[in-house]
């Protein structure tokens, strides 16, 4: 773990002495503040990676201070310490900008954890802005790949590092979140970046007509074939071949694709010369190709021969932070393309855009703005313009808010242990995949059973 340069703003002398000892224990370089006014003073001279900032303090409180730190410096992290454990100052806390919040009485167990969070947040954010730097030598943009979340960003990151060997990568993903995106990426980054990529979607080929699409044909092959035609692992060669919903390969064709992973020759269809082509296979499938696997559908043997490398690309309703900065891109791209003056969401309709949960994705939300530009009377995109304002959805926001308005009054312990209730349930009580649902690490969730005393079976 990164050792950081952390800040503690606490006007109680014992509790920050209490954790400014624990924290240099752990090998922190730790400072101390004990009120607002002087923990600005030291973020103005000094450098910090982490604040830990008491909610309640006289003077500036730690919305004021929160704030503050944010109009100096927004790169560094802040997490609320807070005696009153409601809804109402995490939410508002985290809107300003807090990373996360932690209750008193201070936990050990539980602060370190979240420390680790924000070692191993600011070490992924080091190696990205490290690779956006080596892209933009060597003229490679990920402008088009949108993201503001930590899950995409530690996929952008793990991108950056396979790109340079020469594994086969498989991307998982519903359809619409960017897998050839990112498959474009990674040859962007490989050292093939000055030979072509080569898409080739399987699913939208007929069996004979995709084996001619991959591997060319001689003339007389087949009925209509007038003349040799080069596959696509021929074009590709020196590159990348990206193979679009991989899935749906039949049977033979599965066979020849193993016998290139395996040998890295070929025979056009209908001829009996053996040939070789230097080609990179990145594939992507939006169905759970192990399960295919199992029920005979998809042969083991060229499953793990594309999975040497697995990538999962997160559906959007699991990474809404995504969504703005996702709505201004595509705002801005169709407002320029239809010669239209646009500011932005009304509040209704961007509420109405975050509580969606987009089955179709990027690809949906895209659609979406598109379609809004298009029949906007006025600057801003209002509730009407969006394509679903009269569906069940919108009377289940409003639902929604009123449900969100009443958990404002119950307090951060009773919607944690709610909702670590609920993805234990859903996960059958593993504690592995409960901790994915819940986007914490397994070890913070293994405390937060502890702390709440919630039993598994």
């Amino acid at each position: 773990m990164k050792k950081l340069n952390i800040l503690v703003v606490e006007d109680g002398q014992s509790q920050r002495e209490m954790l400014r000892d624990f924290l240099r224990k752990e090998g922190h370089a730790v400072a101390e503040a004990e009120s607002g006014d002087r923990a600005l003073q030291r973020v103005r001279e000094g450098h910090y990676d982490l604040i830990l900032l008491d909610y309640k303090m006289p003077g500036m409180n730690g919305m004021e201070v929160l704030q503050a730190v944010k109009g100096i410096n927004p790169e560094i992290d802040v997490v609320i310490i807070t005696a009153y454990g409601t809804i109402e100052t995490a939410v508002d806390a985290m809107k300003a900008g807090a990373l996360d919040y932690i209750t008193k009485p201070v936990e050990f167990e539980e602060l370190l954890l979240l420390v680790e969070r924000v070692s191993e947040r600011r070490t992924l954010l080091k190696e990205n802005e490290l690779l956006r730097e080596q892209l933009g030598q060597v003229g490679v943009t990920t402008d088009r790949i949108i993201y503001r979340s930590e899950k995409m960003s530690a996929l952008i990151n793990m991108a950056g590092r396979v790109a340079a060997s020469r594994a086969t990568v498989l991307l998982q993903g519903e359809s619409g979140t960017g897998k050839e995106l990112l498959a474009r990426l990674i040859h962007q980054l490989s050292p093939r970046a000055s030979r072509r990529i080569i898409a080739v979607n399987c699913g939208a080929l007929h069996e004979n007509l995709l084996e001619s699409e991959l591997f060319g044909h001689e003339k007389g092959a087949f009925t209509g074939a007038t003349a040799r035609r080069i596959g696509r692992f021929e074009e590709a060669d020196g590159g990348t071949l990206f193979l679009d919903e991989i899935g749906e390969l039949s049977p033979a064709v599965q066979v020849k694709l193993l016998r290139f992973l395996q040998e890295h020759e070929f025979q056009r269809l209908g001829g009996n010369q053996t040939l070789r082509s230097d080609v990179r296979v990145i594939s992507a499938t939006n169905r759970d190709l192990e399960r295919r696997v199992r029920e005979g559908a998809f042969r083991e043997d060229l499953f793990y021969r594309l999975n040497v490398v697995m990538m999962s690309i997160p559906p959007l309703r699991e990474r809404k932070e995504d969504i703005p900065p996702l709505i201004d891109h595509f705002l801005k791209r169709y407002a320029e393309e239809n010669g239209k003056e646009i500011a932005g969401l009304s509040s209704e309709a961007q509420d109405v855009l975050l509580k969606y949960d987009y089955p179709g994705n990027v690809r949906e939300l895209e659609n979406i703005i598109e379609r809004a530009v298009v029949i906007a009377r006025d600057a801003v995109v209002a509730l009407d313009d969006l394509p679903f304002r009269e569906t069940a959805f919108l009377e289940e926001a409003a639902v929604g808010k009123k449900a969100d308005d009443g958990l404002l009054k119950g307090s951060i312990e009773d919607l944690e242990k709610r909702l670590i209730s609920e993805a234990m349930e859903k996960a059958g009580d593993h504690q592995t995949r409960a901790a994915e649902l819940l986007g914490i690490s397994e070890r913070m969730l293994r405390y937060k059973l502890k702390k709440y005393g919630l039993k598994t079976s």
